[in-house]
């Protein structure tokens, strides 16, 4: 996922770009103006970034977090209620997609704890645990080809490095924060349905 610009028309003639204010920035943004959309950018990124650099996240993580923000504000841009206090609304924003992407990263890690107890198993115990760690992988096993090189790349005991795995898979490093959600997300439902993810990925 990339979001740079919103369309590419001409900045407006009669005013510098940088000096205009937030409200009409984002004004001429909605209408496609790519110079005020970029200058926006060039405004807050390193405020984005900063906010991001706090959970310490993944490096693909943390690009995608980035990316998550840019692309609420173009969905957001003819609603935002005080444009003035766009740095406010963008670290907020930033701050729930870091969380969003926390969550959704630890749901198959809580699945698999599950089959890790908290006191000496006894033997019956030690089967449940099993069976729900072998149900867990089963499904894995029943997704696409790339669905499985990324869950399996990314979960084992050793998680194999982002970039090894996009060259691996031919998906783009930026999108492997997305896909591993979307993977995790079906595999949690599979689980607790009881049936296997079946589709493409």
């Amino acid at each position: 996922m990339t979001v740079t610009t919103v369309t590419t028309a001409p900045a407006t003639t009669t005013t510098k770009i940088q000096d205009l204010r937030n409200t009409e920035l984002l004004a001429l943004a909605r209408q496609g103006d790519g110079s005020a959309w970029a200058e926006v950018v060039v405004r807050y990124r390193g405020l984005v970034a900063s906010v991001v650099r706090a959970y310490r996240l993944q490096d693909a993580d943390a690009r995608d977090a980035e990316q998550r923000t840019w692309l609420r504000l173009v969905e957001h841009l003819g609603s935002l209620r005080d444009p003035d206090r766009l740095g406010g609304w963008l670290a907020t924003t930033a701050s729930r997609e870091c969380l969003r992407i926390l969550r959704e990263s630890q749901i198959l890690v809580g699945l698999e704890m599950d089959a890790v107890p908290a006191t000496e198993p006894g033997v019956e115990e030690q089967v449940i645990d099993a069976d729900t760690a072998a149900r867990l992988w089963q499904i894995v096993g029943t997704l696409p080809p790339r669905g499985r090189t990324i869950m399996r790349a990314l979960f084992a005991d050793e998680p194999r490095p982002y970039a090894e795995v996009a060259r691996a898979t031919g998906i783009p490093i930026g999108s492997l924060g997305p896909s591993r959600a979307r993977l995790i997300d079906r595999v949690r439902r599979s689980f607790d349905d009881g049936t296997y993810a079946t589709g493409a990925q």
